[in-house]
């Protein structure tokens, strides 16, 4: 699996980190999001999608 993140389009609303912490994070600085793991498990897959899904700028890409 693969993610990437486009933190032009990333808003800071957190969304992904409490559905991934373990993969997302946000910036100190200004709330953006962190990608910590581009390259999850896949056992990862249901939680890194559903970032992806609930995140209200699109900014989340998932690659299988």
């Amino acid at each position: 699996m693969k993610v990437t993140v486009d933190q032009e389009k990333c808003v800071g609303a957190g969304q992904c980190v409490l559905a991934a912490d373990d993969v997302f994070d946000q910036r100190d600085e200004d709330g953006l999001v962190d990608l910590l793991n581009p390259s999850p498990s896949d056992d990862r897959g249901t939680d890194v999608r559903h970032a992806a899904a609930v995140c209200p700028a699109a900014a989340i890409s998932v690659e299988d």
